[in-house]
């Protein structure tokens, strides 16, 4: 007897759902996804229909599709179990962009994240970063502030990066660099020797660098700490004393799974210590 829970809801090869009554659910590999209906002379404010790239009319405002999404011809799939999130535009007027936010451990290199890696060799000009991808990114010796052909950085195996991709695409290997669009490390470059480094899921991550977290000024009110994280699911803290570093790696590990009264109460246990 199928759960009345799980009656009126279709499997992935149902048919296409609308996007906007999915917000929120679980979306499975292999469903469609229907977006809000483009602007046109008869368009109704509740329509929705199918994206269609080659459609003559243009949409109204710009939908962007992440993580977890992609467009196969005139047809939008989802491609990673989990659920479906939406994020409006700035200037709102509909849009946005949608991805599907998934508890996963394998990180995916995507242009533009930032994030933390081991040096694993020296290849001539390039270093081979380990960034928890299927295969190691490159790393030029030009790409840190200051770099020159003479003035060369001093990185060796082992050491911690923290930068970028510039390129990150299935076709091509990964590419890093340490510096931003001005030519400035902005905190980017070798991290220091001292510190921890550990890895969470990507959910945690996002949740972490998401603005405003809750966490992040909490641990702030603990120990005058040192903390990188690295969209791959790295993630490097240093604090005064050995200690104190544990007690931060193994406190940012437990909140995934506590509830906002449970971590309170953590919280408050350590500072009165």
């Amino acid at each position: 007897t199928q759960d009345p829970a799980l009656r009126g809801q279709s499997g992935p090869g149902s048919g296409p759902r609308l996007a906007r009554t999915m917000l929120g659910q679980v979306v499975l590999p292999g469903e469609e996804l229907l977006l809000p209906e483009s602007a046109g002379p008869n368009a109704e404010g509740s329509a929705e229909q199918m994206l269609r790239l080659g459609s003559i009319v243009r949409p109204r405002a710009r939908v962007v599709c992440g993580p977890g999404l992609r467009r196969c011809g005139d047809r939008l799939l989802v491609t990673k179990c989990g659920r479906l999130r939406h994020k409006e535009p700035g200037g709102g007027g509909g849009g946005g962009v949608y991805w599907v936010d998934s508890q996963q451990k394998r990180y995916v290199p995507v242009k533009g994240d930032h994030v933390i890696g081991i040096v694993t060799a020296k290849s001539g000009d390039l270093f081979k970063v380990d960034v928890g991808g299927s295969e190691p990114a490159s790393l030029s010796y030009l790409a840190f502030e200051g770099a020159t052909k003479r003035n060369r950085p001093n990185v060796q195996v082992g050491d911690l990066i923290y930068g970028q991709f510039v390129v990150a695409n299935k076709d091509m290997e990964p590419e890093m660099v340490c510096i931003d669009s001005n030519g400035r490390a902005n905190g980017m470059g070798v991290i220091g020797q001292d510190g921890l480094l550990f890895k969470v899921t990507l959910g945690l991550i996002r949740k972490l660098l998401a603005p405003e977290c809750e966490i992040i000024q909490e641990i702030g009110k603990l120990y005058p700490l040192e903390i990188v994280f690295g969209m791959n699911g790295r993630i490097w803290v240093k604090a005064r004393t050995i200690q104190q570093t544990l007690i931060l790696a193994n406190v940012l590990e437990a909140c995934e799974h506590m509830t906002t009264e449970q971590r309170k109460q953590i919280f408050s246990r350590l500072s009165e210590s």
